[in-house]
C-alpha cells in the first residue's frame, strides 16, 4: 500500500490556498502545488509534470488526486461546480517522458481510482459530476470565443494541465484521477470577457469548499496507505 499524493491548482494559491494545502498535509498526503515556483507563478506551458510526479513516487506514492481550475464550456456547469472527468482531448500535446516505442502509451484516468475518488467525495462532501471530458488548451491565455464554441462541441471543461499530468502520470505508474473546480464560465458563454481578476471572488468561495472537502474525504482515501 502507497501514499495519497495531492496537486492542487492554481485554485490553492490564492486567498484560503494554505489552508487547503494543511488540510491535506494534515492527513498524511503527499503535497505539490504545481504552479508554485518559489518566488514565480509557474505558467501552465512551463510546469515540468516529469519532475513532479517523479519527486511523488520517490516519496513512496502510488495515487495522485488532482485538483484543477477549469472553465465550464458548459452553462448548466455553474462556477463552484466539480466535475471528476472520464476522459480528455489534448490533441496538440506531445507529454511523453519517453523518446522510444513505450511513448505509443493510450493514457487515460485510472477508473477504479476514479470511482474511489468520486465515492468519498459524495459522502464526505459536495457530489462530483460523474464523468465528462477536459479538453487542454495550451495556455497560457484565455480561448477566444470561437474556441469555446470548437470546443464545446466536444468537452465539458476546459483547463491547461490536467491532461498532460494525466500522461506522465500513468507512465510513471501512478493512478491518476482528477478533481475540477469550476471557477469560470468559459469565454463567450457570458457576455462578460474572461479574467484572472474576475475571477478571484469566485476563487475566494471555491477555496473555502475545496478546504473542508479535502479534509472530509482524505480520511476516506486512506492517504497514508490503503
Amino acid at each position: 500500500m502507497g501514499r495519497l499524493a495531492v496537486i492542487l491548482g492554481s485554485n490553492a494559491l490564492g486567498p484560503g490556498g494554505e489552508q487547503i494545502a494543511a488540510a491535506a498535509a494534515a492527513q498524511g498526503a503527499a503535497i505539490v502545488q504545481r504552479h508554485d515556483g518559489g518566488d514565480a507563478f509557474v505558467l501552465p506551458h512551463a510546469i515540468d509534470h516529469e519532475a513532479n510526479l517523479r519527486a511523488l513516487v520517490e516519496q513512496g506514492c502510488d495515487r495522485v488526486l488532482a485538483i484543477g481550475s477549469v472553465g465550464s464550456l458548459r452553462p448548466e456547469l455553474g462556477v463552484g461546480s466539480l466535475v471528476c472527468p472520464d476522459d480528455f482531448i489534448a490533441l496538440n500535446l506531445g507529454d511523453s517522458i519517453f523518446a522510444d516505442a513505450r511513448a505509443h502509451s493510450a493514457p487515460g484516468f485510472a477508473p477504479r481510482w476514479r470511482e474511489e475518488v468520486i465515492a468519498a467525495w459524495s459522502e464526505g462532501g459536495q457530489a462530483p459530476r460523474d464523468g465528462g471530458v477536459y479538453w487542454q488548451a495550451r495556455g497560457p491565455r484565455f480561448e477566444t470565443p470561437a474556441e469555446i464554441r470548437l470546443m464545446a462541441a466536444h468537452a465539458d471543461v476546459v483547463g491547461m494541465t490536467i491532461a498532460s499530468e494525466c500522461v506522465v502520470a500513468g507512465e510513471l505508474g501512478l493512478e491518476y484521477a482528477a478533481l475540477c473546480v469550476v471557477d469560470n464560465l468559459a469565454n463567450g458563454l457570458t457576455e462578460e470577457t474572461v479574467s484572472t481578476e474576475g475571477m478571484e471572488a469566485d476563487r475566494i468561495v471555491n477555496a473555502e469548499r475545496l478546504r473542508e472537502g479535502l479534509a472530509a474525504v482524505l480520511p476516506r482515501l486512506g492517504a497514508v496507505g490503503r
